[in-house]
């Protein structure tokens, strides 16, 4: 007997190549006419091509958008919003744009529209998040979901093929909770599913062929999946250790959900076996956890936290910060095994069953 609930989210979507062009009819059609554009320092010069792309539609630019969404940044955003008039924010770049448009939709009313240039998938979910004081603290609201996502695979030709793959993970582990999971939604999983089958056929070929714009486009359309799944369907352990790295210890995003993956999927394998099971088939292996090490390997990923400059002598703090606040996980949680999850993460070994 089939039993579940399901409610979606209000996503506005355009996907396919060159979908750049279509931004000041799609910014007329919603009735804004005075876009702050928010995009990190080293993409200045994307941005004001995307100003002048918007001419009189545009309010000006905001470029100091970083990782984990720090309160100070948002501070600085809603000052800036708020002297140019703005009445919409466009954000273009990964989740560090994606993220600052979300608190300032929530925070500020500001309705945001999201331009992905990485495998971010963030755009596609209700959760946003500030770092505050050391912790990154995130929440649920409709109001962060975009009022239009444009995704244009023609703006990725430019993330470096290291950067692709890791960012393809971050990605992949947003399916990956919806489908190793004790508590299985089944339109979500379908999505979940598609998202890992297209990002794991995809990120090889960019390693090889970097303009590759099938691969690009199969990519970009495995991470709006995924971050669908994420948007309608759960967390776990997997998000809570990677945003206490993030928050607390200001670790790479996107390599450290990389690396923290395949071991947070062996961690819970025995709790879902039918989703363990679906997993791999999806990425046609014997073994979830092992396909997702392998294939981290194959894109020359850094496999070990240590790799990422991460301080072992920070596991214990790591590990007591996680579990500071309570959420659910498939397979039970303690100190002792979360430190030993860790500790295999840190130095990058295969993953195994944590007992």
């Amino acid at each position: 007997m089939i039993e579940f609930e399901y409610q979606t989210l209000p996503w506005n979507i355009v996907f396919g190549a060159g979908a750049l062009a279509r931004l000041p009819g799609e910014l007329d059609k919603l009735g804004m006419k005075r876009a702050l554009v928010l995009t990190t320092p080293n993409q200045t010069d994307s941005g004001e091509t995307v100003l002048d792309l918007l001419d009189d539609r545009a309010a000006g630019l905001f470029d100091q958008c970083v990782m984990h969404v720090p309160q100070q940044t948002v501070t600085a955003a809603s000052v800036r919003a708020r002297e140019l008039g703005a009445d919409c924010t466009v954000a273009l770049g990964g989740g560090s744009t994606t993220g600052l448009g979300k608190a300032l939709a929530v925070q500020m009313n500001l309705p945001n529209i999201v331009i992905p240039t990485s495998y971010a998938g963030s755009e596609m979910t209700n959760i946003w998040a500030i770092t505050d004081e050391g912790r990154k603290v995130t929440a649920r609201d409709n109001e962060a979901v975009p009022t239009l996502t444009l995704y244009d695979p023609e703006l990725t030709l430019t993330l470096p093929p290291k950067f692709a793959a890791a960012s393809g993970l971050n990605a992949m582990a947003q399916a990956v909770v919806n489908i190793a999971t004790d508590k299985v939604n089944p339109i979500v999983s379908c999505l979940a599913v598609d998202a890992v089958r297209s990002l794991y056929e995809s990120l090889p070929v960019i390693m090889d062929k970097p303009d590759d714009m099938e691969a690009r486009s199969k990519a970009l359309y495995g991470a709006c999946l995924a971050g669908g799944a994420l948007g309608t369907g759960a967390t776990s352990l997997h998000h809570k250790i990677c945003h206490t790295m993030g928050g607390t210890f200001n670790m790479p995003h996107a390599e450290t959900h990389a690396v923290i993956l395949p071991h947070s999927v062996a961690y819970n394998t025995a709790a879902t076996p039918e989703g363990s099971a679906r997993l791999a088939e999806a990425m046609r292996a014997n073994n979830a956890a092992d396909a997702i090490y392998d294939l981290m390997k194959k894109l020359g990923l850094p496999l070990g936290l240590k790799d990422l400059g991460f301080s072992e002598a920070e596991i214990d703090k790591a590990a007591e910060i996680t579990l500071e606040n309570s959420f659910h996980n498939a397979e039970p949680v303690s100190f002792e095994r979360l430190r030993t999850l860790l500790q295999n993460a840190y130095e990058g070994v295969p993953p195994q069953a944590i007992t």
